[in-house]
């Protein structure tokens, strides 16, 4: 198949060394904003290059990536449904929840499949720990703790323009805790801290925060992230049912030191970077979007999928300047 790349920054130049390297593509178009990104990225992978969207679209792709910047992803994502074209789109959907309900409606009435980049879905621990939730080997299950800890903190123009680090960050836990566990969440409570970088706290955001989630049988979901992780890149889950425990993450390049006597786990280098941590996911998630550009599957994250996890964000981001618990609804109607 042929697969069409729209921004080539360092996701998307990632994923098309990614799509490269997979027997379902026969090629690459290719196209950026900065014509020198696309040139490189055509010399490197034998790719053709297209001088706009619609170029890309009129050039016999049979589905496309989307990993430009945010504000495009609306306008790109209707523009492949309109033409008929499969896509897979980096989150979030839209910068506000607002636009990324009216990119649901513009293209729920189109039978053309949209894939939301939400990597840890296809993560092999992320993968097991679903399997054994849904077997029902845990028992009915009590608490849900996810981690999501960077090894040191984006530039001050990526904070400014992120929405804040429950949506750009957290919505990853939020994402696969209801991936995970099957359940929806309906309030929270979140907290959080500055107590480094500077222009984090001048961005009005927070650098480490705590969320407690409640999900709709009960389960509690413990959420925490922190942009200052100098060990490494931490991402972690830990599942506890009645029955058993387990944990996603508990590996030797897991960022964190023991200092039991006689312990020497975990014994590797830890992680220090997300595209280290989620090399195989990566290329797991690519090739389904191959399979749904195919029509032997359909879309693994949805748009829908997506926006459940950026209304936890919101609710999120709520609860902490105004320090409450905030329900789900109450954001959904805002």
């Amino acid at each position: 198949m042929r697969i069409g790349i729209l921004g080539l920054g360092r996701i998307g130049a990632f994923h098309a060394e990614t799509l490269s390297g997979l027997g379902a593509v026969e090629s690459l178009v290719v196209s950026d904003p900065f014509a020198d990104a696309a040139k490189a990225a055509a010399e490197r992978f034998g790719a053709d290059v297209a001088d706009s969207p619609e170029a890309l679209l009129a050039a016999g792709v049979d589905g496309v990536v989307v990993a430009a910047a945010t504000d495009a992803h609306p306008a790109l994502i209707v523009a492949c449904a309109e033409a008929g074209v499969p896509v897979f789109c980096e989150k979030p959907v839209a910068r506000t929840m607002a636009e990324g309900v009216e990119v649901l409606k513009a293209v729920g009435g189109r039978d053309v499949p949209v894939q939301i980049g939400f990597n840890r879905r296809f993560d092999a621990g992320f993968v097991a720990a679903r399997a054994a939730v849904r077997s029902g080997e845990l028992g009915t299950l009590h608490t849900v703790r996810s981690t999501t800890l960077d090894p040191a903190p984006p530039p001050a123009a990526y904070i400014a323009a992120s929405g804040g680090i429950f949506r750009d960050c957290s919505v990853h836990d939020f994402d696969i805790i209801r991936w995970v566990t099957g359940r929806e969440v309906t309030e929270v409570y979140a907290a959080g801290g500055n107590r480094g970088a500077g222009y984090i706290r001048e961005a009005g955001d927070a650098d480490t925060t705590g969320a407690v989630l409640t999900l709709d049988d009960g389960t509690l979901a413990v959420v925490s992230n922190s942009r200052h992780n100098a060990r490494g890149y931490d991402v972690r889950m830990e599942i506890h049912g009645f029955t058993d425990s387990i944990a996603v993450g508990l590996e030797d390049k897991l960022p964190l030191r023991s200092v039991e006597p006689g312990v020497t786990f975990p014994a590797g280098t830890p992680h220090d970077f997300f595209m280290d941590r989620f090399a195989a996911a990566y290329r797991a998630e690519l090739t389904a979007f191959t399979e749904v550009v195919a029509g032997s599957r359909p879309s693994p994250c949805t748009i829908a999928d997506a926006l459940e996890a950026g209304w936890i964000a919101e609710a999120c981001t709520l609860s902490l300047h105004e320090h409450r618990p905030v329900a789900l609804e109450e954001v959904r109607q805002a």
